[in-house]
């Protein structure tokens, strides 16, 4: 093909990405495009988890340190506790990162639908938190339409409190608070984990731990038993962002203030 031909054509390709709607349709070809494999795809309904390489910009991770390095939560009196709710409404960083476009794209191929991220979690060190499900904090109508994405803001090992999860333990019937308590209601917690700790010894679930480079990120499914690993070396951080996603065209409410049929719906507050 000679020089003057290649040029038209380029010329054509550029005229046409000009007319109306044009680049508009070619901006969602590439939003839709799958960023998962078959394989991998397969992998995260299997087994209710996948780790991913998000595509997050080195400067958005240690930003979203730094922006929060001021928070009461972040630097006095640091305890298992510890953490910054929702820092996206303060922290330019930790909003993007919750809004990072490859994991979008990743959740949307692996629940069909759009995700619609409505909470941050920011740590500073290992939770140590006992086992437990995300579905008794946050439920959906059609049910399972929920999951967590664990962004490593530096490496994260098990010597700095990795996260622990069990691997197929998202295909369990989901427990309610109704299964464990009297009633709803925090104050009921602690019999819900008991009860989850007795489900993971009676059916000798093996734990896998998170070990994950800074950068990389941990997908779960709402249902996969997950805790916060013991963090050995007290002299080490360990900063990640949890951010939790619903799926549109759902209802969403809350399972551990809902009982006997009243559910305890959760005000929308999406993050944009």
């Amino acid at each position: 093909m000679s020089m003057a031909m290649l040029g038209l054509r380029h010329r054509m390709r550029g005229a046409i990405r000009q007319l109306p709607g044009v680049q508009r349709l070619l901006d969602f070809s590439r939003r839709s495009r799958p960023v998962l494999s078959d394989a991998e795809y397969g992998q995260f309904h299997d087994s209710g988890h996948l780790i991913i390489d998000p595509g997050i910009p080195e400067r958005d991770l240690d930003a979203a340190i730094a922006e929060l390095a001021d928070h009461p939560d972040m630097k006095s009196n640091l305890h298992h506790g510890s953490r910054v709710f929702d820092g996206w409404k303060i922290s330019r960083a930790v909003r993007s990162i919750a809004l990072a476009p490859r994991v979008l794209r990743a959740l949307r191929q692996l629940y069909g639908r759009k995700p619609r991220p409505f909470q941050t979690l920011n740590f500073p060190i290992g939770t140590e938190q006992r086992v437990h499900s995300d579905v008794i904090h946050f439920a959906s109508d059609p049910p399972t339409y929920m999951c967590g994405v664990w962004v490593a803001l530096e490496d994260i090992d098990r010597g700095n409190g990795a996260l622990v999860y069990y691997p197929g333990s998202h295909r369990l019937p989901v427990v309610t608070m109704e299964d464990v308590a009297p009633g709803p209601g925090p104050s009921h917690y602690p019999l819900y984990e008991d009860y989850i700790e007795k489900i993971v010894r009676d059916r000798k679930l093996e734990p896998s731990h998170a070990i994950l480079k800074k950068g990389q990120a941990l997908i779960w499914a709402s249902n996969l038993l997950h805790g916060g690993g013991t963090h050995i070396d007290k002299s080490r951080t360990r900063h990640s962002q949890v951010t939790h996603y619903f799926f549109e065209g759902c209802q969403y409410y809350q399972p551990l203030s809902s009982y006997g049929g009243y559910r305890h719906l959760k005000i929308d507050e999406w993050i944009r």
